[in-house]
C-alpha cells in the first residue's frame, strides 16, 4: 500500500519570503488542476530546500546545486509529471552555476523556481553571488536573467516580487503551462527577502521595474529586453515581470527514453569476482 504523508508545517522565519513562494505555488497547482500524485517537486540545499516538505506532491530532496540535472532525469524518465525545481540564490548561482547554464542550453520542459534573498540564511548570513543585486547602486551580482538572455536556446525568463502576489501568482501559471506544453524550460526567479540577515523589504519597491506595466516592453524580443535589463540594472533597478518568452518555441518532440543499463546482481557479482581473479594471478 502506498503511503501519503501530510504536509510539514514550513519551518522558516516570519515573514520569510519563501512562504509567498510556496502559498503561490501550491494556489497555481490548484487552481490548474494538477493532480498531487501527477507533481514531483525537487528542492536543493538551504532555506528553500524544505518547500517540497510542504505540499502535497512527490517530493525529492537533491544534493547541493544538483537539483537541475535530478529534475531533468525525472522530466525525462515521466514525461507526464509536472516537474518543479526549486532552491535558493546560493544552491542554483554558486554551487549549481554550471548546471543551470546546462540546463538552459538543454532546455528540458520543466519549471525552476529560484528563491533569491542575496544571502546564505541557513549558514548565518555569508554574501551569496546575488549579495550586491539589492544595493542601491546596482552592484555586480551574478544576475540569472541576463544569463538565460544570453543562452541561445531559453525559452522562459521571468522575475517575480513576492511582496507582488497578483504577479506572482500570474507568472507562476505561466511558467507552469510553458513547461505542461512542453515548450522548454521555464525560469521563474523570486525575489524573496531573508528578514533575519538581507531584510530589503523596506526598500525593494522602489528598486523594482515592472516590465509587464511597461508598453515598450515586447517580451518576444531577446535583444531588446537585454538592453532593457541591463539599462535597468545600470541605473539601479532590477526588472520585474515576464522578461522574456520565445514566441517560436513550438512543442518539443518527445524525449528519448532514458538508457537502460544491465544492472543485474548476476552480472556485476560475476563481474567483481572476475576483477578479484584477475588481480590474484
Amino acid at each position: 500500500m502506498t503511503a501519503t504523508f501530510a504536509p510539514a508545517i514550513p519551518i522558516w522565519c516570519a515573514g520569510c519570503g519563501d512562504y509567498a513562494v510556496r502559498n503561490s505555488l501550491e494556489r497555481t497547482l490548484h487552481r490548474l488542476g494538477i493532480p498531487s500524485h501527477e507533481t514531483m517537486i525537487l528542492a536543493g540545499i538551504g532555506c528553500s530546500g524544505t518547500i517540497q516538505n510542504t505540499i502535497l506532491a512527490n517530493g525529492f530532496h537533491a544534493l547541493h546545486g544538483r537539483v537541475l540535472p535530478t529534475a531533468t532525469g525525472v522530466a525525462l524518465a515521466n514525461p507526464a509529471l509536472t516537474v518543479v525545481a526549486a532552491g535558493g540564490d546560493g544552491d542554483g548561482y554558486a554551487i549549481g552555476a554550471g548546471h543551470l547554464v546546462h540546463t538552459f542550453r538543454r532546455n528540458p520542459s520543466l519549471t525552476y523556481l529560484l528563491m533569491n534573498n542575496g544571502t546564505y540564511g541557513l549558514t548565518k548570513g555569508q554574501p551569496s553571488p546575488t549579495s550586491d543585486l539589492f544595493a542601491e547602486e546596482g552592484g555586480d551580482g551574478l544576475d540569472g536573467i541576463l544569463l538565460g538572455l544570453s543562452m541561445a536556446p531559453a525559452t522562459f525568463l521571468a522575475r517575480a516580487y513576492c511582496g507582488w502576489i497578483e504577479q506572482l501568482d500570474r507568472l507562476m501559471a505561466a511558467a507552469l503551462e510553458h513547461a505542461a506544453a512542453r515548450r522548454g524550460f521555464a525560469f521563474l526567479e523570486v525575489i524573496s527577502p531573508c528578514v533575519t540577515y538581507q531584510d530589503v523589504y523596506p526598500k525593494i519597491d522602489g528598486r523594482l521595474r515592472d516590465f509587464d506595466a511597461d508598453p515598450d516592453h515586447d517580451a518576444t524580443d531577446r535583444a531588446a529586453a537585454f538592453a532593457r535589463s541591463l539599462e535597468a540594472r545600470e541605473a539601479g533597478r532590477v526588472p520585474v515581470g515576464l522578461i522574456y518568452r520565445n514566441p517560436s518555441a513550438g512543442a518539443a518532440p518527445a524525449p528519448a527514453a532514458p538508457a537502460h543499463a544491465d544492472v543485474s546482481p548476476d552480472r556485476h557479482l560475476g563481474t567483481y569476482a572476475a576483477i578479484k581473479a584477475t588481480y590474484r594471478t
